[in-house]
């Protein structure tokens, strides 16, 4: 669930593309994973020198481009994430009742969390949930990952709902990631909408597609037209 960076400096160090359709970290930073995932959606992963031991950065585009970046810890914990259209930068209040713990989660089987986020339009919003194993693994793309179910909520701190979700997800132990998979999201109308963000293909340096901007899956007019607003996709909390 995933030391921060001023916004106008994020902002300057933003990657230009290196070759088209292919993306280039920010300096100091380097691409390490590329995810071609359902609901059109494509994901790099990258680490940067400056930032601390176990954190890793997540940058997801869409048809239109770069919409999403976040940035995790060694535990899976939110610290930091950052909405492109319009700029919003959210970051993890300090001192949360439960942190999201991925060391918990593999050496029990389940993993609660609770915490705070703030952004800096002045939004602020709490976050309680849990991850728990269940005992399935699936290989994707030669990848051996273990399943979890997830329930978890958002809410304001006048407990409005402003989001849920509940479903499925994965995990690669040796990555200490989480990846998206089925579920079903609410956007604080009490209204449950499928959604599926699983990974689809795994590429790596070398490999054909690495460092790809362009989804290729489920990027119909139809899915378009239909798509849920990106922020559903729990890119900090996990997926």
């Amino acid at each position: 669930m995933k030391t921060t960076l001023a916004l106008a400096l994020i902002a300057g160090a933003l990657a230009q593309p290196a070759l088209a359709g292919t993306w280039t970290a920010p300096e100091g930073c380097e691409v390490f994973m590329t995810v071609q995932s359902k609901g059109c959606r494509v994901s790099n992963y990258y680490t940067c020198t400056q930032d601390a031991a176990g954190e890793q950065w997540r940058a997801d585009f869409d048809q239109e481009g770069l919409f999403f970046r976040s940035r995790i810890n060694a535990e899976g914990e939110w610290i930091e994430s950052l909405e492109q259209n319009p700029p919003v930068r959210q970051t993890l209040d300090p001192g949360a009742e439960d942190p999201a713990s991925f060391s918990e989660l593999l050496a029990s089987g389940v993993d609660t969390y609770a915490f705070s986020l703030s952004r800096d339009d002045g939004g602020h919003s709490n976050v309680i949930g849990v991850d728990r194993l269940t005992g399935r693994t699936r290989v994707i793309d030669g990848q051996t990952l273990e399943e979890t179910e997830f329930d978890y909520s958002e809410t304001d701190d006048f407990g409005t709902v402003l989001r849920r979700a509940r479903g499925n997800e994965y995990i690669s132990r040796d990555k200490r990631l989480f990846f998206a998979g089925p579920g079903e999201t609410d956007l604080g109308d009490g209204q449950w909408l499928p959604i599926d963000g699983s990974p689809v293909d795994f590429t790596f340096p070398g490999d054909k597609g690495f460092a790809s901007t362009q989804p290729i899956y489920d990027c119909d007019a139809l899915t378009a037209d239909a798509g849920l607003p990106q922020s559903v996709w729990r890119a900090g909390y996990g997926g």
